[in-house]
């Protein structure tokens, strides 16, 4: 925007006739310098000769208006990424929030502990199997609009939760929330890479990403931390204010987006049987889900029974592993232009390497730490790949795809969790990360053997143009 001072300038400019102004040649000829942006310093000796000129002003608003605004046209794409970003943390740490208030819940509303869990499995499900057929609905919405009524109803559920006299308006409200959540895991990275000029678009999709890591970090301990401070109402509420600002900011920074590449509930389903690289991204997504979480879920009980660790250094490590996680998004926010099946098989022979390192140092607070910054890094770099990888595989329906993903990914951690815990009852907790080794190298196999077969792109870049 121009400054206040040049528009004053340019007001007053635009209303003088030429014929009023009553300045000598030489006032003439360094006002008329002034104005091109020419400094008068080499002047002739003899201005009177040079011919006399009558400055486009309107030319000149026009200029300055551009020059002005060249840094807020670039900054204002970053500063939607940086809302959508905020967005994901704000639904991931309503979904995992119970995770870590699960006691004072339960007592509270009556429950059993076990009972109290269903608040974090039923927000995942439905967000997982409800997503495809919600996306498919909506695809003639503005995804500007949408996002902010998926952000409006995290708001109210979210409201509604702190203050539920009762367990089963918490359990309905948070099914609703886990259907908004699933829509905005299959619209948000998209739009993030619709915001910003094509050569970023990968590096849009790692900085939201990069939500996961400073949810896992910084939010679900600081919703712990209130809890302990006031109680599991007031944190809910608390969460209810937050989400609120991040729906004022996406209102105010995210440009109109049509949708741009929605289809119907049949096409969605229909994807996978006529899309083949994109069937086999799916298959891929679902085996490092299940390796990954499955391990993931009993990490805690893992070093507790290996190392004999304590909480405080569970915490710990569970954070560093979060910081791992943010240093991956940003290495893969430049290795996956180059090549996302590449920066997957990467990352993913790292998480096999981490599990089996886990195996062998876990038992030392040391190999311990090693083995979970690798696993972090490596997971950083998988989450990002693979979306990349699904909008290669479908260009022309990313939404789509992406609503498949996230069902894909989500009926995955659930299902991840349930086979662990059925390996850590009848094999012992050491089995659940063999569960995790086999099936990641599983993927990790997989897509090599689907990368043989199919010719490299030009282009490994993603971006949603639609």
């Amino acid at each position: 925007m121009v400054s206040a001072t040049a528009t004053t300038y340019l007001s007053c400019c635009s209303s003088i006739q030429p014929s009023c102004i009553a300045i000598d040649h030489d006032e003439k000829y360094v006002l008329d310098s002034l104005i091109d942006g020419r400094a008068p310093l080499n002047q002739p000796e003899t201005p009177r000769s040079r011919p006399r000129r009558v400055p486009n002003l309107n030319q000149q608003k026009a200029e300055m208006v551009t020059y002005d605004k060249r840094p807020r046209a670039a900054l204002r794409p970053w500063l939607g990424v940086s809302a959508i970003t905020a967005s994901l943390f704000v639904f991931l740490t309503t979904e995992l929030m119970p995770v870590g208030l699960l006691t004072p819940m339960s007592a509270s509303l009556g429950i059993s502990v076990g009972a109290a869990g269903l608040m974090v499995t039923l927000y995942g499900v439905s967000a997982g199997l409800g997503v495809p057929f919600i996306v498919a609905w909506t695809r003639r919405v503005n995804r500007r609009v949408l996002l902010s009524a998926l952000l409006a109803t995290l708001t109210v559920g979210n409201l509604v939760t702190a203050v539920a006299p009762s367990y089963p308006l918490v359990l309905t409200t948070r099914l609703i929330m886990g259907f908004a959540s699933g829509v905005f895991w299959a619209i948000g990275v998209s739009m993030a890479m619709r915001l910003v000029p094509e050569r970023h678009a990968s590096r849009a999709a790692a900085v939201v990403m990069s939500g996961i890591s400073i949810a896992a970090v910084v939010g679900i301990p600081l919703g712990t931390a209130l809890e302990s401070l006031t109680d599991w109402r007031t944190t809910f509420l608390i969460w209810a204010g937050l989400a609120a600002l991040v729906f004022l900011a996406a209102v105010a920074v995210i440009p109109s987006l049509p949708s741009a590449n929605a289809v119907s509930v049949r096409e969605v389903f229909a994807l996978p049987l006529t899309n083949v690289p994109l069937r086999l991204v799916l298959f891929t997504v679902v085996l490092f889900v299940l390796g990954h979480f499955g391990a993931y879920t009993f990490v805690r009980p893992f070093l507790e029974e290996t190392s004999s660790a304590t909480p405080l250094f569970i915490t710990a490590v569970l954070m560093v592993y979060g910081v791992g996680c943010a240093a991956g998004n940003l290495v893969a926010g430049h290795t996956v232009g180059r090549s996302a099946s590449g920066s997957f098989i990467a990352s993913c022979a790292g998480l096999v390497v981490s599990l089996l390192a886990l195996l062998a140092i876990g038992h030392g607070p040391a190999g311990s730490v090693i083995s979970l910054i690798l696993w972090g890094v490596s997971f950083g770099v998988v989450q990002l790949s693979q979306v990349n990888m699904t909008q290669a595989a479908a260009p022309g329906t990313f939404e789509a795809a992406m609503s498949l993903n996230t069902m894909a990914y989500n009926t995955s951690i659930a299902l991840g969790a349930l086979f662990g815990g059925q390996f850590a009852d009848h094999l012992g907790v050491t089995s659940v990360v063999w569960f995790g080794v086999a099936l990641t190298a599983a993927a990790l196999l997989l897509t090599l053997g689907a990368r043989r077969k199919t010719p490299r792109p030009v282009h490994g870049g993603a971006s949603a143009r639609g």
